[in-house]
């Protein structure tokens, strides 16, 4: 197979997070799981890292049930491209999450700031790690004394 450049692997992570957008359908109407190796690992805050398609789409069933909807802002990511197998790539979003809803910036020290780590190679993902803030709703504010009251 030949190498990949970085704008197809720049398209695989971008079509990752429309499907994410899209409740876990792609485009042409797959699966997310297919954008992914047989053998990829996802990383994924506070659930932890899911090894192989039947884990990972257990980790996105566990995830997307409290999740009622999430939109990453796709025209402000920015994007990191190494010209190896690996994209980075952050950015913002809003949504809603079963707690309430969330907006990047709303307040300033909320959820909806994220980064994705991806290594893609022969056309899929085969690591992700996701870093952002897993308490969609703020509710967890009470443990950091310089979040204002």
């Amino acid at each position: 197979m030949k190498p990949m450049t970085n704008e197809e692997r720049k398209a695989i992570a971008l079509e990752y997070l429309r499907a994410v957008d899209n409740h876990g359908v792609t485009e042409s109407g797959q699966s997310i799981l297919e954008l992914f190796a047989d053998d990829a690992i996802v990383h994924y805050p506070k659930w932890g890292i899911a090894r192989g398609k039947a884990e990972i789409g257990r980790m996105l069933m566990d995830v997307s049930a409290l999740l009622q909807s999430v939109s990453h802002h796709q025209d402000q990511v920015n994007w990191i491209l190494s010209g190896g197998d690996t994209v980075v790539c952050e950015g913002t979003s809003h949504g809603v999450h079963r707690d309430g809803p969330w907006q990047a910036d709303t307040p300033s020290w909320a959820a909806g700031r994220w980064c994705d780590v991806f290594e893609i190679r022969d056309g899929l993902i085969h690591r992700c790690f996701v870093y952002l803030d897993p308490d969609y709703a703020g509710r967890d504010a009470a443990r950091y004394p310089w979040i204002p009251r």
